[in-house]
């Protein structure tokens, strides 16, 4: 969320980044016109009350019954006024509550500008897209003819876009997982292990509601939402808090499945499992100071690298335009890397600089240590990594002309043995 009075002092500062969005800019001028709505009532609200309070005072000490009575009755209409104000205010505030909650953050003057994510500008690419002496099969293929991914199965339990994966590719994908952790560990991250359904005031301080509601699922009868990512509890432990300056950055992972209403249509882009309504993913997470988010987005984006790295997987970077970043972000970085068997990049990270926008929804600040007053913090969040893509790229870059496919060294020990998946 956006500090309302930037909003007041700069609306064509707003405006401007809201047109780079592609949203709407009069948003802006509804968060004006009610917060004057709401400033008046304010004043008048609060002159009524004290005029209550005055003549309140004047009652207990006045000894003239007709003049006290008159005065009592004056005050019931007065006290009845000022409910009626009471409930124009909640009503306003809460309308301001909501445009506000529904403005995305405000866009990194570094932002390239665009209409979608094929304006997303290629920083750097790492590798050399491996080269076969055969025609490389897509994993949608591999997997089913190695017995590791079941769609049938996957079909038959819960529907279209969910699958089994089984034996050595059921391990492979917890391998990634336990891997991926421990090196988010070696690079200074702490491990949460938290629910993976949160209460709705933690999804909207992540700042997932109101704005994506139609994409979560909910369990409507305990009032439980399911994560689409663990961003969500990683916002949410601090919500409500005041961090200690000394105590950042806090450097946080954390694996979790992740729920989503995807919107899928027909086609090339959807087959085999790149896209579903369930998925795993590891997650990285920080809180800094203010003045050290732009270099921590660099660090994170540093890490996110080494973890591809670490696969031996070609990736490249990828800046997000102003058509293709999210809601939160004020700045993104992708993570591509590259499936020779689908033959194209799938994004297996978005590391994404937030400043103050989830702190301000879930009122998280830090106290500085000169002892002045206290404020919001910057967080920062980005995939380390999303699976399956990054199961996708493995499987597809280490197949071998008979069909298997070799584990790469860094999972190895964590593969009870198998070193090649074979049919």
């Amino acid at each position: 969320m956006l500090d309302l009075k930037f909003i007041r002092e700069e609306p064509e500062t707003v405006k401007a980044s809201l047109i780079k969005r592609h949203s709407d800019p009069s948003m802006v001028d509804e968060v004006i016109r009610l917060d004057e709505s709401r400033r008046t009532l304010i004043l008048d609200v609060e002159a009524r009350k004290a005029e209550r309070n005055a003549v309140s005072k004047e009652i207990g000490r006045s000894k003239d019954s007709v003049e006290r009575e008159a005065k009592i009755a004056a005050m019931r209409t007065l006290g009845e006024k000022i409910a009626v104000l009471d409930d124009q205010l909640r009503v306003v505030e809460a309308d301001l509550k909501d445009v506000m909650s529904r403005i995305p953050n405000t866009v990194d003057d570094d932002v390239p500008l665009g209409e979608s994510d094929k304006d997303n500008v290629v920083v750097r690419t790492v590798g050399e897209k491996k080269q076969f002496d055969f025609e490389p099969k897509p994993h949608w293929e591999l997997g089913p003819a190695l017995g590791i991914i079941n769609f049938e199965n996957g079909v038959k339990l819960s529907g279209s876009r969910f699958y089994n994966l089984e034996g050595a590719g059921a391990r492979l994908q917890r391998a990634l997982i336990f891997w991926m952790i421990d090196l988010h560990l070696k690079q200074g991250y702490h491990e949460i292990y938290s629910p993976w359904m949160v209460k709705e005031e933690i999804l909207y301080a992540a700042g997932e509601l109101p704005e994506f509601a139609d994409n979560l699922y909910h369990d409507h009868q305990e009032d439980f939402w399911w994560v689409p990512t663990a961003e969500v509890p990683l916002t949410g432990i601090y919500m409500g808090e005041v961090i200690d300056e000394t105590a950042l950055p806090l450097n946080l992972t954390s694996y979790t499945a992740c729920f989503r209403r995807e919107k899928m249509s027909a086609g090339r882009d959807v087959r085999g499992i790149k896209r579903g309504h369930q998925f795993d993913k590891v997650e990285m997470y920080k809180y800094c100071l203010p003045e050290e988010s732009a270099r921590e987005l660099d660090r994170m984006v540093a890490d996110a690298e080494a973890t591809c790295a670490g696969l031996g997987l070609a990736y490249r970077v990828m800046a997000q335009s102003t058509g293709d970043l999210g809601f939160k972000a004020h700045k993104t970085y992708d993570l591509e890397v590259w499936a020779p068997g689908s033959g194209e990049w799938l994004e297996v990270s978005s590391v994404s600089n937030v400043g103050d926008f989830q702190a301000r929804r879930a009122n998280i600040k830090y106290r500085p240590a000169d002892g002045s007053a206290t404020r919001f913090v910057h967080t920062l969040n980005g995939s380390g990594l999303g699976l399956p893509r990054t199961l996708i790229a493995v499987l597809e870059t280490y197949q071998q002309a008979d069909g298997s496919v070799v584990i790469p060294d860094a999972l190895k020990p964590l593969m009870g043995g198998i070193e090649v998946i074979r049919a």
